[in-house]
């Protein structure tokens, strides 16, 4: 193989810091620059380190599906997530990260989770009674309200309004108010990136101590009374990897890990579709022909998606412009030989589904929204790795199959008796966290359906 220059191109940047400013500030609009200037693999530096970017299919292939033990993923080595999340799915690694997968995976076998379907419907229904034609609403906020709502009865088997809108509040301060600093930066500069006040600290804390305090008091109170109540939560306490059981804190770091991503991922997923339909009334009239014709006004099922073909399309659709996850990192644990270059162990790499699924070099017309690019009679043949929404390989995301239900389920629910439409003159823009979350919220009018 030729050998390469020591680095792939890609920007210098400024003297000490990088690329630090625009890698930080506005990260989506940076990674689609650098890729349409660079290229697909691309050199960034930040401060004294370079982390390479890989924009195309064959570097997701090669990190996440045909070399995952070449890498380990950076959420494992510190910052925020794992101070939420101690050592659950999202942040472990290794032998740990693939036991507790095997622990966790029953709970989110298909039989299990078809279970929750009813659960899903009826508290959107709950949400809809609260609704009023013609009113303005934060979707954000309700999606939340319902997405935890369902993820606290599923998996703990509790239904308090008050309680939600207590997590509800301290999730969105650990989101809002974690420091954004890069954690695998060395140097004696790392510690200054992403800098927060005393004042966010406390709010941090106070946050992740709520969310804390309410699982590891929810474990206690079921360990005592040993009742198995049909939930995930009662699934772990009794899961065992070859005579091993999951310890309390093992089940703590699931279980938050569980209850945030499930949440988050589906709140969000929401929004974004919404957003996605009212600026396409097109899109929308066929889904809702789709919707009326194969449910005639009745409530959806877990059998019915099988013949909501499109609505499944729309899906995929709004996970390829805004996908749950927007960018994946790993850190090579060994050599890595990559189209000519070596690449020492220690490297970080970014993997953007935010930029692979805009491609046009991929999609043809990235911009537009088309479900119809998912039919199967005429879909585009797609290569694996061009589109990860969920991650890919042996740590795709374990709960993909409970959020592929949910949204589709709760869109067919709400859809039949709301269109929503976004409040003239909002801006709505992406805010990358773990999550693309709308930055300051979706406020959308409900327009009902005649």
């Amino acid at each position: 193989m030729a050998r390469h220059a020591v680095l792939p191109p890609g920007p210098k940047g400024l003297p000490v810091v990088g690329n630090l400013f625009p890698f930080r500030n506005d990260p989506l609009a940076f990674s689609t620059a650098i890729q349409r200037r660079y290229g697909n693999l691309v050199a960034v530096k930040i401060m004294n380190s370079y982390v390479i970017c890989g924009f195309s299919p064959e570097y997701v292939r090669y990190c996440l599906m045909e070399h995952p033990r070449s890498f380990r993923s950076i959420q494992s080595e510190g910052g925020n997530l794992r101070l939420l999340l101690g050592d659950g799915l999202l942040t472990s690694e290794g032998d740990f990260h693939r036991q507790q997968r095997r622990l966790v995976q029953p709970s989110f076998h298909r039989q299990r989770i078809d279970q929750y379907a009813d659960t899903m419907v009826n508290y959107t229904q709950d949400t809809l009674c609260g609704w009023h034609a013609g009113e303005e609403v934060e979707m954000a906020s309700q999606m939340q309200r319902l997405t935890l709502r369902i993820i606290l009865k599923t998996m703990f088997n509790v239904d308090d309004m008050k309680q939600i809108d207590t997590l509800g509040a301290a999730f969105n301060t650990v989101i809002n108010q974690a420091p954004h600093r890069f954690f695998w930066l060395r140097g004696p500069l790392a510690n200054l990136v992403g800098r927060t006040t005393k004042d966010q600290d406390e709010q941090f804390t106070n946050g992740r101590t709520t969310l804390d305090t309410f699982v590891s008091t929810l474990i206690q109170q079921r360990r005592s009374n040993k009742q198995d109540q049909g939930d995930i939560l009662s699934m772990l306490l009794a899961a065992s990897d070859e005579g091993e059981s999951l310890s309390d804190q093992q089940i703590r770091d699931q279980v938050m890990t569980l209850m945030a991503a499930g949440h988050e991922t589906a709140q969000n997923s929401l929004c974004w579709t919404f957003y996605l339909l009212a600026q396409h009334p097109r899109v929308y009239e066929k889904l809702l022909a789709e919707l009326r014709t194969v449910l005639q006004g009745r409530a959806p099922t877990m059998k019915d998606l099988a013949q909501l073909p499109y609505l499944e399309w729309v899906m995929n659709e709004s996970w390829r412009i805004y996908p749950p996850a927007w960018r994946i990192g790993r850190r090579a644990i060994e050599d890595i030989e990559l189209d000519g270059y070596r690449f020492p162990a220690g490297t970080i790499f970014l993997l953007h589904q935010w930029v692979t699924h805009h491609m046009p070099e991929l999609w043809g017309d990235p911009e537009n929204f088309r479900p119809e690019r998912w039919d199967p009679a005429h879909q585009q043949k797609l290569p694996q790795g061009v589109y990860f929404p969920f991650g890919g390989g042996p740590r795709i995301c374990i709960g993909m199959p409970f959020a592929q239900m949910e949204v589709r389920l709760l869109l067919a629910t709400i859809l039949q008796q709301y269109y929503p439409q976004i409040v003239p003159h909002q801006h709505v823009v992406p805010l990358p966290r773990v999550t693309l979350r709308p930055r300051d919220g979706m406020h959308m009018i409900l327009q009902p359906v005649a």
